[in-house]
């Protein structure tokens, strides 16, 4: 059965990094292949994959997305062979790529090549130095934040498109608005926030993992670089406040995004936000195909691209079942919430802790994307409001500028605020600088 409209997070290194950031999840997935395993894709997958991948998608425009572990590790040369291979299978479509990188390892010969071939740059940077190196940190513990800075300044320097994805986690989650501003400040028009959350198990699995699946049954908790749920709707609502009254067209937030395609009734872009998911795939070095990147786990493996083809994976009943179960597991406490047409139960990586009444699968973010969702909803319905009618959304910041001057008025704090928040001035846009 073909599947349409699929995307897949390429492991061309697995897991292999040169870095040992303290959170990540990817890193102990090393124990899934056997001790020696070549970790760099052979010629024979990659081929067969940029192939397979390039005629399954039913669309002029196909992306490719290059992840790790760290795939800079591969050298320019590995991503020279995946530019040609595209070349030759594109059959008339138009080839996009992304490439997620810790960015510590380019140089000017990656500058060049990014720059030649147009590749869309993810970095990864946790904030200010502080905030980055209390967990990104390399193979001897040592910081990694001026390497990062460094690449950035080869990104800028070759005008190479890049964007940021920032995990949010007890060290910076405190710090949002620094973190934000530093970001701003750096060059980063696009950014991502990704909570990490995971829990550690007692003891490992059969599978030798100790960050496990939400359905592990057994003893575990937390893990202490966790960002906790309140914690994270504070730090998104502090950035979303920043920039609803400053930034709006300037600077691009996913989630501020996504939001908005939301109120505006358009499905998510964002997997974590859809009723259903299921199109987001990961494949692994060796050609192993996983239900999604976060759930890089042996009862999650649909099989592999040299021996089922990547469109029946991509398409298989259990792929299916894994998306529709998102539906179909989210509590009644879900179902009934005011932000339900937004949240979906966001990732169900995230579907652990139980519901005050006790049912199982509430998501452990649940009541910091409360606090954000309805926080956001007077500024979203006066910008879905500006887009029906033509106009810029980002006319928001002159209606929240209004408010500003009304200071010099001496309006009442008392008085609703003047931009529709339905909150009163002193609580609202009195608090907002000039």
């Amino acid at each position: 059965m073909a599947a349409a409209g699929f995307h897949i997070l390429t492991k061309p290194i697995g897991p292999i990094c040169n870095l040992d950031c303290k959170y990540c999840f990817y890193l102990e997935k090393e124990v899934l292949y056997p001790h020696g395993s070549q970790w760099a894709m052979g010629d024979d997958v990659l081929e067969s994959y940029v192939r397979q991948y390039i005629e399954a998608q039913p669309v002029d425009t196909v992306h490719f997305a290059w992840q790790g572990g760290e795939p800079t590790l591969l050298g320019v040369d590995f991503f020279e062979k995946v530019v040609k291979l595209q070349a030759e299978y594109a059959n008339g479509k138009t080839i996009e790529n992304a490439l997620q990188t810790n960015a510590t390892l380019l140089n000017d010969a990656w500058g060049e090549f990014l720059s030649e071939h147009g590749w869309l740059v993810g970095v990864s940077i946790d904030g200010p130095r502080q905030m980055h190196d209390a967990y990104r940190v390399d193979k001897g513990g040592q910081p990694t934040f001026d390497r990062v800075m460094r690449g950035i300044d080869i990104l800028k320097s070759y005008q190479v498109a890049f964007n940021t994805l920032t995990a949010v986690h007890r060290a910076n989650a405190p710090y949002p608005l620094e973190v934000y501003r530093f970001l701003r400040e750096t060059g980063s028009g696009y950014m991502q926030f990704i909570p990490i959350v995971e829990r550690i198990a007692r003891g490992a699995t059969q599978h030798g993992l100790t960050l496990i699946a939400p359905s592990f049954k057994d003893e575990a908790q937390v893990a202490p670089w966790s960002v906790g749920a309140e914690q994270f709707g504070n730090f998104l609502c502090s950035i979303f406040d920043e920039w609803v009254r400053n930034d709006v067209g300037r600077v691009y937030v996913q989630l501020f995004d996504v939001s908005l395609e939301m109120w505006m009734g358009m499905e998510a872009s964002l997997c974590v936000f859809r009723r259903t998911c299921g199109s987001e795939l990961a494949m692994e070095h060796s050609g192993d195909v996983y239900s999604c990147d976060h759930f890089v786990y042996p009862e999650n493996k649909l099989g592999n691209i040299m021996d089922d083809g990547l469109s029946a994976l991509a398409g298989s009943r259990k792929q299916k079942l894994f998306g529709t179960d998102k539906q179909a597991t989210l509590p009644q406490y879900c179902r009934s919430c005011e932000v339900r047409f937004a949240c979906n139960g966001e990732c169900p990586k995230h579907r652990f802790i139980a519901t005050p009444d006790g049912e199982p699968g509430l998501n452990y973010l649940c009541a910091g994307y409360k606090m954000f969702f309805n926080h956001i909803d007077p500024y979203m319905r006066f910008m879905t409001d500006e887009v029906r009618h033509r106009r810029a959304p980002a006319n928001i910041m002159q209606a929240l500028g209004h408010n500003v001057r009304d200071r010099a008025q001496k309006k009442s704090r008392n008085e609703p605020c003047a931009c529709g928040s339905g909150l009163k001035y002193k609580h609202c846009c009195l608090g907002t600088k000039t």
